[in-house]
């Protein structure tokens, strides 16, 4: 159907699966729904003539996103030169959490699969802004190599070499995901031993080689440089908890897998994701930046 025949509320309608594009292209949601809003700003200041020329308003609307994407990526890496500390993608609550907090828009929620969490996330962060167009169209939405090259303005040959080169990029970053009950129950522990300042059984629930990596943006005290070895890592996490009383652990899901948020008086003050390997965590990644922490704000303070 050609945009002469396309309803506006079929054009608002692209909206969800334009911010699920965004997000993984970007890892921010406050990035991605300015792009998608640009994105929207760009269709509507065409002349109509221009609208009823172009037969599928919603490829339209992913090319111009993408594009946006693009050139975001490109500057967003000069901006994180700058940024205090290590970078870290948006975490984001389960849909349940989320519909409290955004007021259950549905044209926002994004799908929580294993293409946003934090882990994949985090290993896109260096490949190339094409690279992670062709890997996240391709691999992810099932785009065709043809529309992509459309939308990175490369031959469709040169963008099945980028999405392979980002592939190869993420299969030597990560392990295989383990089962979700393994998940949960490493997470869990690692609270257990945390609230009873267990240095000994931290360590246990650790991998010899893991890797804590912490992002306060400079608003916040942090670690500014990740944190490597089990051992420095649980000495850490129990000199937190001791400086900071009443500080709370709660099990809660991140980016769509098994994840601690610390609430404080019920503000939230960190949300973290681990990933697990072999029944021991491997990576932990801290989020405390506050802006990071909106898509946990509920009744206009963080949930």
């Amino acid at each position: 159907m050609g945009a002469a025949g396309t309803s506006t509320d079929e054009i608002a309608g692209e909206r969800r699966q334009l911010i699920n594009v965004a997000y993984r292209l970007l890892g921010s949601l406050a990035e991605s729904e300015d792009a998608v809003h640009e994105a929207y700003a760009r269709w509507y200041a065409l002349p109509r003539s221009r609208q009823d020329e172009i037969v599928n308003t919603g490829a339209w609307l992913t090319t111009v996103t993408c594009r946006i994407c693009l050139d975001v990526l490109g500057s967003a890496r000069v901006r994180r030169e700058r940024y205090v500390g290590a970078w870290l993608p948006d975490p984001l609550p389960d849909q349940a959490e989320w519909d409290q907090v955004r007021g259950a828009d549905p044209a926002d929620q994004i799908v929580l699969d294993e293409s946003v969490a934090m882990a994949l996330l985090v290993v896109l962060e260096s490949v190339t802004p094409a690279e992670r167009v062709a890997f996240v169209l391709h691999d992810v939405f099932r785009y065709p190599f043809a529309e992509i090259a459309d939308i990175v303005g490369r031959t469709p040959a040169a963008c099945k070499q980028l999405a392979a080169s980002a592939r190869r990029r993420v299969r030597l970053a990560r392990a295989p995901l383990p089962a979700a009950a393994g998940r949960v129950d490493a997470v869990r522990q690692v609270k257990q031993a945390w609230e009873a300042r267990d240095i000994a059984a931290l360590v246990e629930l650790l991998d010899p080689s893991a890797v804590m990596t912490a992002d306060g943006g400079g608003l916040v005290g942090t670690a500014l440089r990740p944190i490597e070895g089990r051992t420095r890592i649980a000495q850490y996490l129990v000199a937190i908890a001791d400086k900071a009383p009443g500080l709370e652990l709660l099990v809660r899901s991140v980016n769509g897998v098994p994840g601690l948020v610390a609430q404080r008086a019920g503000v939230v003050m960190t949300v973290a994701s681990l990933d697990v390997v072999d029944g021991r965590v491997i990576r932990i990644w801290a989020v405390r930046n506050p802006e990071k922490l909106r898509p946990w704000v509920r009744d206009g303070r963080l949930y």
